[in-house]
Order: structure tokens, then C-alpha cells, then sequence
């Protein structure tokens, strides 16, 4: 069979893969190509219970990742095109290691498989200037399209992605949002070319579709401006006045500092995303143009002005921190707190409440709705969290009227969620152990438990030290929820 030839499967469609489907772009692709007819969608994700629960009867769903080869093979097996959406930025460790072993596996099993083409989006750059992760990401594309005989490459170069749930985005917003003066180091006038989500995501779907023989490596980008512009322009969008003064003080690291304290990202990657915008990210060819006349990326005011809207209406699709890479991300195996042995456990009857109402109000928690009577000693735990190197409150949540499984609550993550019955929550705040909070709706009350397996001894006096605070927040929010939902009743 020629290699170049869509592979026809039942009712003539093509098979696509998408890895990374859980991830911020990876949501967004699989939803444009779900709205197909002539498509059939297949996803590898490590944890097939954060695919959410509408798109799951629409999809088929293998569970694994790039490091096992069996899972590997059958998430190959009859794909026409692979989209490789994957990068170790969230992880610990040798992260440059793990992206070479992740890039050489899902390359070889694709060339097993005879996949016709594969589609990679990577970040702009040139080697001698990147950051370590741009690097990487840039080393990743290579090993990708080294086999250029066996399988064809599209490699798609992206700058800052600007959209709603986008780490840059969401850094820009704050930063614009809370400060009217900005101190920024002096790098902050290097040159780059965002572009939309929503545009990365139609050059991705046109890439499986596009008459083309051979690789190609195809830069993205809309107008080229600098991250001063951008902080400039989004104070625009918002009707803000803002004033930026760059000082030349201002380390990576000193920067990256500020970036937690003031933005929802952790340190690692306000630390990954600082150092590539001491960078030039600027578009270095123009085979977007002559590949894809008809996508005309809009300019960065419009894509900021489509992300507040979104949020506005309150619906981000995804997050940057929806990916399963990472701690502040991966939820895998964390489904389960029977390993706890320190317990905070409120029992509170419904006496009236309806089960399904007291489910609502305990998914509606957390975010602009806050936590009840004691939010100031919530919010004073997340600023010495972000003190430490944690992620905080200032998360929020991606949407506030709904919650699914991987969905980030302030500093927790939805660990499970079972209809009417059941929320649990895994702490990611800097701990010295593993918390959960647990809601458990049964036909007469709520259970609510805080369950804290602590690491050593001093676990075990953190507990016993913040005590006190868990009598009077865990009481008031069990009461405060089941309060909520009697409301619902009366009214």
C-alpha cells in the first residue's frame, strides 16, 4: 500500500490518534475533529477517567503512555495520522531524557504500525539562543522526523499560545489584572509571534488533511511583537491603564519568583516560561502561508479578547494544568485515601436536602465562590503555600459551574467524581505527606473526611499543629454545604 494513501476504515473513515488528549491543546483538537463524520478518533492517555464523560462513548480510548511498548502498539494498530502532543515540562527529573525516550518509542512504534503521517507541535526557536526546554522540545521534532523514508513528519513551531487556560495567557491576565505598575526585566522587549489556540488547533486539524509529499516543518505565528507589547495590549483589551518600567535587576530566578507569587503557575514552569522569553521566537519560514492559504491567524488582541470571552461565559474547555504531567498535574493511582491514618470526619444530616443538591454544592466550592465562612484562613493557607513553591489558591478552577475528574480546585485536584454520590479532592499544596478531602453523599447525610497520610514525624506534628484550624473549616464547610443545599429545597 502507498504509504502517502489515507488508510480507509469502517465507512471509509480514517483513524486518528491523538496523545495528550487530556492535555490544554489536546482537549480542544479532539474536540474540532469529534465534529467529523469522516474521522474516527482514538486516544492514548494514562488515565482513561479524566477523558470526560461525554466525549468517552465517542472515542476510543486505549490507556497507557510512550514507555510501554505493548500499549504503544495497540494505540498504532490501523492509525492513518498520530498527533504527538506530549512534552515532560511538568515532570520531575531529567526531563530532556525522558522526552528523547518518549520521542524514539512513539516513533519506532508508528513505523511499526505503518502509520502514514505524524503530526508534532513544538515551540519556535534556534538552538544556539533556546531555553533548555525549548531544547528539548526542538530535539524532540528531530528525533520525530529522522526517518523521513518510513514516515512522514509535519512539524508544527508554535511561540506563546494565547488563549483561555493557556499558562502564558493566564500570566499575562494576572500580572495586567493585579498590578498597575509592572516591573519587568529588561528582556521583555524580545521579539516574538504569539498566535491563538484556537488557530494552533486549525493548522493541526488541516495537517492531516494537507496534499504534501515529504516532511515539513511549518512555523505559526501572527504579528511579531515583544511580551512588553502584550502585557500593553491586554491592559487595551481589559480597558486597564497600566505602567511597565524594565529594570535591568531582575534575574530569571527573581522573576520566576514573582511569576508564583503572582500568577496561578507553579516554579517549574514559571521557570521554564521565563527563561524562553529571554529567547527570539519569531516565525522562520512562510510554508504556513503556501500549506494553509485559507487559516489567517487573527492578531494577538483578538485572540485575548476570544479568551476573555470564554472565560466570561464560563467555558474554558481546558487548562494548562489539565496534562497528566507532572505533580501538579498527575492524579494517576491517587484515586484511593484508604492509605490515610489521620482522619478529620464530619458527619452532617440532610434533614431535607436532596442528595443531588448537596453534590452541587459541594462541586460548586472552591474558585470565585470560595469557602465559606473561614475563606480568609483559606486564602492565608495559600499564600504560605505559594511562599514555599506551591501553586496556592490562585488556580481558581476552569469552570464554576462545573467540575470533572483532573480539573484543578484552587490547590486541590479532582481526584474522583461519581454523580450524586461522591467528590474527592487530592491536595497538591506543599506537605510534608499525602491529603485528601472527601465528600460522601448518601441518602440521609454527608460524610465529609479529611484523610492525611503523613510523611515521618514531622507529618505528624504538621497535623496535630493545624488541628485547630481543621475544627473550625472542616466543621463550618460540611454545615455550610448541606445549609447550601436545604436552601436549594426551600426555595
Amino acid at each position: 500500500m502507498n504509504r502517502q494513501q489515507p488508510l480507509p476504515i469502517g465507512g471509509g473513515r480514517r483513524r486518528i490518534l491523538i496523545t495528550g488528549a487530556t492535555g490544554y491543546i489536546g482537549r480542544r483538537l479532539e474536540e474540532r475533529l469529534l465534529a467529523r463524520n469522516d474521522l474516527a478518533i482514538r486516544i492514548l492517555v494514562r488515565n482513561r477517567n479524566k477523558v470526560r464523560p461525554s466525549v468517552r462513548d465517542r472515542v476510543e480510548i486505549v490507556e497507557g503512555d510512550t514507555f510501554q511498548r505493548e500499549n504503544l502498539d495497540r494505540a498504532l494498530a490501523g492509525v492513518d495520522t498520530a498527533y504527538y502532543l506530549i512534552h515532560s515540562m511538568g515532570q520531575d527529573g531529567d526531563f530532556g531524557e525522558l522526552d528523547r525516550r518518549s520521542a524514539e518509542n512513539f516513533r519506532e512504534a508508528a513505523v511499526r504500525a505503518g502509520v502514514r503521517r505524524l503530526v508534532y507541535l513544538g515551540g519556535l526557536g534556534v538552538r544556539a539562543t533556546a531555553s533548555e526546554h525549548l531544547q528539548s522540545r526542538l530535539e524532540t521534532g528531530e528525533i520525530l522526523s529522522s526517518h523521513p523514508e518510513k514516515l512522514q513528519t509535519i512539524w508544527l513551531r508554535a511561540g506563546v499560545i494565547i488563549g483561555a487556560g493557556s499558562a502564558s495567557f493566564e500570566i499575562i491576565y494576572h500580572l495586567v489584572q493585579k498590578l498597575p505598575v509592572l516591573i519587568t526585566p529588561t528582556w521583555v522587549r524580545t521579539r516574538t509571534q504569539p498566535v491563538a489556540v484556537a488557530d494552533v488547533v486549525r493548522y493541526l486539524e488541516a495537517a492531516a488533511d494537507v496534499d504534501v509529499e515529504g516532511d515539513r516543518v511549518v512555523d505559526i505565528g501572527s504579528e511579531v511583537t515583544s511580551f512588553r507589547a502584550m502585557l500593553e495590549d491586554t491592559a487595551a483589551v481589559l480597558g486597564l491603564r497600566r505602567r511597565i518600567l524594565p529594570v535591568p535587576v531582575l534575574s530569571p530566578r527573581l522573576s520566576s519568583y514573582w511569576l508564583v507569587l503572582m500568577t496561578p503557575v507553579p516554579y517549574r514552569l514559571a521557570s521554564a516560561l521565563v527563561e524562553g522569553l529571554k529567547s527570539e521566537t519569531v516565525v522562520l519560514n512562510d510554508d504556513a502561508g503556501r500549506l494553509f492559504p485559507d487559516i489567517r491567524p487573527v492578531s494577538f488582541r483578538q485572540a485575548v479578547a476570544a479568551a476573555v470571552d470564554e472565560m466570561a461565559k464560563d467555558g474554558v474547555l481546558s487548562r494548562w494544568c489539565d496534562s497528566s504531567a507532572g505533580t501538579v498535574c498527575d492524579i494517576l493511582g491517587q484515586d484511593d485515601p484508604s492509605s490515610s491514618i489521620l482522619r478529620d470526619r464530619r458527619e452532617i444530616l440532610l434533614a431535607g436536602a436532596r442528595p443531588e443538591a448537596v453534590f452541587r454544592a459541594a462541586c460548586a466550592i472552591g474558585g470565585r465562590h470560595g469557602w465559606y465562612r473561614y475563606s480568609p484562613l483559606w486564602r492565608l493557607r495559600g499564600m504560605f503555600d505559594k511562599l514555599v513553591g506551591g501553586c496556592g489558591l490562585s488556580r481558581g478552577r476552569r469552570a464554576e459551574g462545573e467540575l470533572r475528574v483532573g480539573d484543578a480546585l484552587d490547590f486541590w485536584k479532582v481526584a474522583d467524581l461519581r454523580e450524586n454520590r461522591r467528590l474527592l479532592l487530592l491536595a497538591q499544596m506543599k506537605l510534608p505527606g499525602h491529603a485528601w478531602l472527601e465528600f460522601d453523599i448518601r441518602e440521609d447525610r454527608l460524610v465529609q473526611t479529611a484523610h492525611f497520610l503523613p510523611r515521618g514525624l514531622l507529618g505528624r506534628l504538621y497535623w496535630y499543629a493545624v488541628s485547630p484550624f481543621h475544627h473550625l473549616v472542616f466543621s463550618d464547610l460540611a454545615h455550610q454545604i448541606v445549609a447550601r443545599a436545604r436552601r436549594e429545597a426551600a426555595g
